[in-house]
């Protein structure tokens, strides 16, 4: 798993598939590095994924719960059609904004 912290914004790179077989690497370490680095901001990038499971949305609220909490924010960077369906179809977008790179 890659992760990126810059200042008190940490990337999280997700891989190709997020679900019930790395979701608990990515919950500890992304926990790990937001005590550590005082994150206030997370991005889940998801250029390389192409499938998620309900365990992975948990993942995504979980980390929305804990940087809420510490007066931050979530959002989503480089998702396909099929991330777009999944992460609205979950509710996830109503708390978490998506950013569309510029063409």
């Amino acid at each position: 798993m890659k992760y990126q912290v810059q200042e008190n914004c940490l990337t999280v790179f997700l891989p190709q598939e997020v679900d019930h077989h790395n979701v608990e690497e990515i919950r500890k370490e992304s926990d790990h590095l937001i005590v550590r680095n005082h994150i206030r901001y997370v991005i889940f990038d998801f250029a390389d994924t192409n499938f998620m499971d309900s365990s992975g949305i948990g993942v995504i609220m979980g980390r929305y719960r804990k940087i809420c909490l510490l007066g931050g924010q979530v959002c989503a960077v480089h998702t396909s059609e099929r991330m777009k369906k999944i992460l609205t179809m979950s509710g996830v977008t109503k708390i978490m904004q998506i950013y569309e790179e510029e063409k």
